[in-house]
């Protein structure tokens, strides 16, 4: 027993011991609040503020993105829209331009189609008036031979004028 007579003294409970303690560990407990709790529950504290503003940055930074991107569609859809507007009215206006040349042609054509025939008419009055003229001369040639007279040249154009217009208008 005298073993634990001295573990008795060495680990007994003494009041004074305790209430000593007891001051000690409430006065630490003060300076480390003090010095230490508060200092590092500040940096905490600023640290959880810094990731909250990076967060909120980061969430208004989507929010904007995703705002942007929505303008970005918007114009992209007006963008598209207005493309095909101006291919639309781009083939209208080759379409009105190909049916515009189309009639010019077909006006220049046809104005071609009655100068020929204008020429062609005219070029059948020479070549009539010619005929008269050369059936006249020949016709005086004949008349003079076979008549052995000496007839007026101008009495002969015009009997034989007049005849070939008498067989002119029978033709026409």
């Amino acid at each position: 027993m005298k073993f634990f007579t001295g573990f008795e003294s060495f680990v007994g409970v003494d009041f004074w011991t305790c209430l000593f303690t007891l001051c000690n560990l409430v006065i630490l407990y003060l300076v480390m609040k003090k010095l230490l709790f508060k200092p590092v529950k500040n940096m905490i504290d600023s640290r959880q503020k810094e990731v909250d503003d990076l967060y909120d940055n980061a969430n208004r930074a989507k929010a904007e993105a995703e705002e942007m991107r929505a303008r970005y569609e918007t114009r992209l859809q007006q963008a598209n829209a207005e493309s095909e507007a101006l291919l639309r009215d781009a083939n209208r206006r080759a379409q009105l331009r190909e049916e515009e040349i189309l009639r010019d042609a077909q006006d220049k054509a046809a104005q071609t189609m009655q100068r020929a025939e204008a020429q062609v008419a005219l070029e059948k009055k020479r070549a009539m008036n010619e005929i008269k003229d050369d059936v006249s001369d020949m016709a005086v040639d004949i008349a003079s031979a076979v008549l052995q007279r000496d007839i007026r040249s101008e009495e002969h154009t015009e009997l034989i004028d007049s005849f070939i217009e008498k067989l002119g208008d029978s033709h026409d």
